[in-house]
């Protein structure tokens, strides 16, 4: 049984694809894990291979009490809205902030694969085999704390109207006949309602009327081995994140900018903090356009931050 299995990640296209070879998903707004089912008990993994299981001990319980020996299930930890909607602010919260250590007791496991199953590697069968046997494990419509991902045979133009009809982030096509291929190769794609992006936080502006005093965060996104200025995120804040946040920040004040920003305002910061954005648009001079921050990612997520071709 393998120890680890590096995730397959869905490429961003603009418009779903077309054609019998794809079937369709929602996009889960949250965490990925891989939830490994072993005779010595069950592990929660990070995207990163960080062991996460003392920080989902529901999803972990609920995994102890399916009906089998040995499995790797792959998915999305979410914290669902009074709506059904991931949240990924309320998944923060729930886990007590970037950085916390608290426990979520409100994180369900939206699982979409099965690697691994009953003693048997799963990664070269078809995504239908694979489905199939997750279908068996994991009943559609349950409402446990795994639940199952479902698959939607539906135009992809259409699904993707209504999930940004209904506020969700977007959806996954995934190719009905591929193996499961970790890395970013094509057999997965992802189609954003709104572009969501993970950017470095390089400074940011006082205010003296936002909450905590934060006006603006300065970002910034990879080029190469660069970090080049971005724009910045002035909306998206709450009483309970900005203060988190600008304590995090006071604490990583530094007189040397990470990257080319020009504001004269600008306290510059460690570039340690990873912030989610939600965003319309580039401008024509590279800058994000109508930001809006989401929250700050888990370094063990290894969020893989915005790179500039």
């Amino acid at each position: 049984m393998p120890a680890r299995i590096e995730p397959c990640l869905a490429l961003l296209k603009a418009r779903p694809p077309k054609g019998d070879d794809w079937v369709f998903e929602i996009k889960w707004d949250g965490y990925r894990l891989a939830v490994h089912i072993e005779p010595t008990g069950v592990r929660i993994l990070t995207r990163g291979g960080h062991d996460w299981t003392s920080r989902f001990p529901a999803i972990e319980r609920a995994a102890k009490e399916l009906p089998i020996a040995t499995a790797i299930l792959d998915g999305e930890a979410v914290v669902l809205d009074d709506q059904g909607r991931p949240d990924f602010g309320l998944l923060q919260q729930s886990l007590g902030a970037r950085g916390g250590k608290e426990r979520s007791s409100t994180a369900l496991f939206m699982t979409f694969d099965l690697l691994y199953f009953d003693g048997h590697d799963l990664r070269n069968s078809e995504l239908g085999m694979r489905r199939h046997l997750l279908e068996d494990l994991v009943p559609a419509e349950g409402q446990g704390d795994i639940r199952l991902s479902e698959e939607i045979e539906a135009d992809g133009d259409q699904l993707l109207a209504s999930a940004c009809q209904h506020g969700l982030e977007g959806i996954i096509a995934k190719r009905r006949d591929s193996p499961y291929r970790s890395g970013r190769l094509g057999d997965w794609l992802k189609i954003k309602c709104v572009q969501s992006d993970s950017f470095v936080i390089v400074g940011f502006e006082r205010s003296t009327v936002a909450r905590a005093g934060i006006g603006r965060l300065l970002l910034a996104a990879r080029k190469g081995k660069k970090l080049v200025y971005v724009g910045g995120v002035g909306t998206g804040f709450n009483q309970r994140n900005a203060y988190e946040l600008r304590e995090m920040l006071d604490g990583l004040i530094t007189s040397t900018p990470a990257a080319s920003v020009d504001r004269k305002e600008a306290i510059f910061v460690t570039p340690k903090l990873i912030a989610e954005i939600e965003y319309r648009a580039w401008t024509d001079d590279g800058k994000l356009r109508h930001a809006a921050f989401k929250g700050l990612r888990e370094v063990q997520d290894e969020a893989a931050v915005y790179e500039i071709e």
